[in-house]
């Protein structure tokens, strides 16, 4: 039985880590792809050293080929321009919709049945382009965003009640950034909701710090952005994909009526297995947590209409 593939493109430092944790899992073989002459070349060859150490026989790959991607079961895409200190997720817009579009259009047809994950931000509109540009139904592409912002929710909230992070379950919807829709009423510990355990301040406090955990983190770096926790955030995605495991997680995917959202891709939790997003989980939320869906939708609607045809 041959192993599963997975092809990561862009090799920088979420691509890279991704390409460690499903190599390291033993999850699948994985190809490394760049555009950069030598640096997918440099680490896959270091992350194959590392192999015999760690204990693992999954093949890793780097090339700046997509010859080498064919017939891959999941494609994940990371690959384009970083945000800087005191950049806006709009102003990457234009940049990354050509980066996306164009690693999307050479490694879709190579893999036609495979499944996309997208992690270039601003997430939610890097999708659409994804979609656009693949042509794959929209049960093959998906968004990484809410695992993350669920799990540094989550995070701070084990953290604030001195809890093992294990215990906590955070739930978020919604698009990836300062209009993401974190449920407190649905947000818990050991199945306890957390507004029965903070103050609503407390609560608030914590949702604001998650919402805006991506800037924080450049804030500190100053010259990048966080890859540790989008890296093990998109792993988890994989491997509930290659397993069929079936995991209920949010991901970005197309809505079409559900939460009253129709032809945009925003955060819901789905059922995440071998056919890709099995289904979309339906909440009834309240009018605030409406709204608040609502005006996240509405900022990805903005969003979309300013890409580049």
């Amino acid at each position: 039985m041959s192993r599963r593939k997975v092809t990561v493109i862009g090799a920088g430092n979420v691509g890279a880590t991704v390409a460690q944790r499903i190599a390291e899992a033993g999850l699948a073989d994985v190809v490394l792809v760049d555009i950069v002459e030598g640096l997918p070349q440099g680490k896959g060859l270091d992350l194959a050293e590392a192999a015999p150490v760690v204990g693992h026989d999954a093949r890793v790959l780097g090339t700046d080929d997509y010859a080498e991607t064919a017939d891959s079961d999941v494609v994940v895409v990371t690959s384009g321009l970083a945000r800087q200190p005191g950049m806006s997720r709009d102003d990457l817009l234009t940049k990354n919709a050509g980066i996306v579009r164009s690693v999307v259009e050479q490694a879709a047809p190579r893999s036609p049945g495979a499944i996309l994950v997208i992690v270039t931000n601003p997430l939610d509109a890097m999708c659409h382009v994804a979609m656009r540009a693949s042509g794959f139904p929209r049960e093959r592409v998906l968004g990484m965003a809410g695992v993350l912002d669920s799990a540094r929710f989550r995070t701070f909230i084990a953290r604030e009640l001195g809890v093992s992070v294990e215990d906590t379950h955070a739930f978020v919807l919604g698009g990836h950034g300062d209009t993401m829709v974190p449920l407190p009423r649905y947000s818990t510990v050991a199945g306890i909701p957390i507004i029965e355990l903070m103050t609503a301040e407390r609560v608030a406090a914590l949702v604001e710090r998650t919402a805006n955990g991506g800037a924080e983190i450049v804030g500190l770096l100053k010259t990048g952005s966080a890859f540790y926790a989008p890296a093990a955030s998109t792993f988890e995605m994989v491997d509930a994909i290659l397993r069929d495991r079936k995991r209920v997680l949010p991901c970005a995917t197309l809505l079409r009526g559900e939460y009253g959202v129709d032809g945009l891709f925003v955060g819901v939790p789905v059922v995440l297995g071998a056919g890709g997003m099995e289904r979309v989980i339906e909440i009834r939320l309240s009018p605030d947590e409406q709204a608040a869906f609502d005006r996240s939708a509405a900022a990805v609607r903005e969003l979309v209409e300013k890409l580049p045809a």
